[in-house]
């Protein structure tokens, strides 16, 4: 297995395609779409432009449907939920379908929504997601991290080289024989570093400090930094939707 990482959607090949796609957003998309599965939510839809979201909204009955996302970290006005992971309890959204909007994940999700398998990975589920990767016997993996708006962010390359670490454990294999390109034998580099303390990592990450100074996001940290927490791997089933298969 070879392992290819895109530290930003922008970084995302223009042609060719892996056998699958893992997108990554730490703070804070994927850890949100993974915590919400797994509290009951029928699915995520994801977009990138919040005009197609509303548009797309209005299929599903509305006591059946939420609306979730943020921009620049803020909460959407007039939107049910935000990015949170802590906010997707059992009694907000089982049995909910989830339409979200992200600053930087959802962009990410969107630009590879033509890979045969598309998966989204947190720090929270990386076995999980590992052992997927393994039954497909997938050879070209992608590994998209979100980024900020173009520009690289450490916590998605943390959970990169941690992915790929996993990877490599779960093959019985040295992470270095699965680099693809200098930007994954990084990401592996910055895992070693930090594996021990990961929310040290994303409270220094500029996104971290952000989300800081906009008011107490304590627990989101703790939930993003929790290593596999979660055994759920969100699965692309249709172009832009996320479920549990």
């Amino acid at each position: 297995m070879k392992v290819w990482y895109c530290p930003t959607p922008e970084a995302v090949p223009g042609s060719g395609h892996p056998d699958a796609a893992v997108v990554i957003d730490v703070l804070r998309a994927t850890t949100t779409i993974g915590w919400a599965l797994h509290n009951g939510a029928t699915a995520v839809h994801v977009f990138a432009d919040l005009d197609i979201l509303q548009r797309a909204a209005t299929a599903v009955p509305q006591d059946k449907r939420l609306l979730a996302g943020e921009r620049g970290g803020r909460a959407l006005e007039g939107f049910d939920l935000g990015n949170s992971p802590v906010a997707v309890t059992p009694a907000v959204v089982e049995g909910k379908q989830l339409f979200l909007s992200t600053t930087n994940g959802t962009r990410a999700l969107e630009r590879v929504q033509a890979v045969p398998r598309v998966f989204t990975c947190s720090l929270n589920n990386l076995k999980a997601v590992a052992a997927q990767l393994q039954a497909l016997a997938a050879g070209h993996v992608w590994i998209v991290g979100s980024g900020w708006e173009g520009s690289y962010s450490l916590e998605d390359s943390l959970a990169a080289g941690a992915l790929l670490h996993s990877m490599a454990t779960t093959l019985g294999s040295d992470p270095q024989s699965h680099c693809g390109n200098d930007e994954t034998t990084a990401a592996a580099a910055l895992w070693q570093v930090w594996q021990h303390n990961p929310e040290t990592c994303l409270r220094l990450a500029t996104h971290g400090q952000r989300l800081q100074r906009l008011g107490n996001h304590d627990a989101d940290l703790r939930c993003c930094a929790a290593v596999n927490s979660l055994t759920v791997v969100p699965t692309q089933t249709s172009p832009g939707v996320f479920r549990l298969v």
